[in-house]
């Protein structure tokens, strides 16, 4: 029978980390390093690019700069914790350490979720209605999506927090995980997770179902504008402009579908913590990737700033 901890102070969780072969510890510690540096470096090189070139100073890069920067941000959440379960031997978090990273990891994925939806919306704009898309897409426009998207991140965040600090845990948790997630948490807890699980599927299934149904809507009107265009230079650059996006949408929301809304029985954690893995530190790595070597005006950008170097 499990012990209850009364003062949540107490409380210790200890991370089992990816995996308890001591042969596999350095391998795994240099191969999320170099992913990590990787995410750094690309995600806070697109940073810098956007801000430097005043001719990616719209809409669509306005929010592929936030889109990096979330990206930047909860990878940075997630991975360097990670990394040292690779090198302790007791590789724990206080309880308050861990409800903090649990919040800052769902405000950053729910917030990325909604800007992969505000960005087809932008893709819409642009390529259904280009004649007033400079209405549509204004500065105002633009900064009000982005409160939307944040303001839904913090509510996310907030819903599976507030649930989860209800729950009573045991003194020295063992948490089969290499972070603070929900479902290896909602394992651990001592008392009933009911209400807990019914906010999972409720609000993961907002988080995921609201953005999707959106960026469905947005693509099925951009397909039918596409295919109503009777050149096929034009047809080509409107399909250019779309697929990086498309790309990463389904990279995103694939990984966090097969994760949260598949029942835990025909998910045991080990093969959701592999799956997680996808989703916390593949997708913010290629992201940057996708964007740049894909996108024209990125390029172009990327040359103009390393010209002016080699010519200062």
């Amino acid at each position: 029978m499990k012990m209850a901890a009364r003062n949540s102070s107490m409380i210790e969780f200890i991370f089992a980390g990816l995996t308890d072969q001591p042969g596999l510890q350095i391998p795994l510690f240099s191969l999320f390093l170099s992913v990590y540096t990787i995410t750094v470096v690309g995600n806070l090189g697109l940073i810098i690019l956007i801000g430097l070139n005043s001719h990616l100073h719209t809409p669509m890069y306005f929010f592929l700069f936030n889109l990096s920067l979330i990206d930047f941000c909860y990878s940075t959440v997630i991975t360097p914790k990670m990394l040292m379960s690779f090198v302790l031997r007791k590789n724990t978090i206080s309880y308050a350490g861990c409800m903090t990273q649990l919040f800052f990891f769902l405000f950053f994925v729910v917030s990325e979720s909604f800007l992969l939806s505000a960005m087809a919306y932008d893709r819409y704009a642009a390529i259904c209605n280009p004649l007033v898309y400079s209405v549509s897409m204004s500065p105002q426009v633009c900064l009000l999506l982005l409160l939307g998207v944040y303001g839904m991140g913090c509510a996310g965040a907030m819903a599976h927090t507030a649930c989860m600090v209800k729950l009573t845990f045991c003194k020295d948790t063992f948490v089969n995980h290499y972070m603070c997630d929900i479902l290896p948490l909602l394992e651990q807890s001592c008392t009933s997770t009911y209400v807990n699980e019914l906010v999972v599927y409720i609000v993961v299934g907002i988080d995921i179902g609201v953005p999707t149904i959106t960026i469905f809507i947005s693509y099925a009107c951009i397909l039918s504008s596409i295919l109503h265009i009777r050149s096929a230079e034009g047809r080509s650059k409107a399909f250019s402009t779309c697929s990086s996006h498309i790309i990463a949408v389904s990279l995103f929301f694939g990984s966090g579908a097969f994760m949260y809304l598949k029942p835990s029985s025909l998910l045991p954690m080990n093969q959701g913590k592999v799956s997680s893995l996808f989703y916390t530190t593949v997708v913010p790595m290629i992201n940057p990737l996708i964007y740049s070597l894909r996108n024209k005006d990125v390029k172009i950008g990327l040359k103009k700033i390393l010209s002016k170097k080699v010519f200062s």
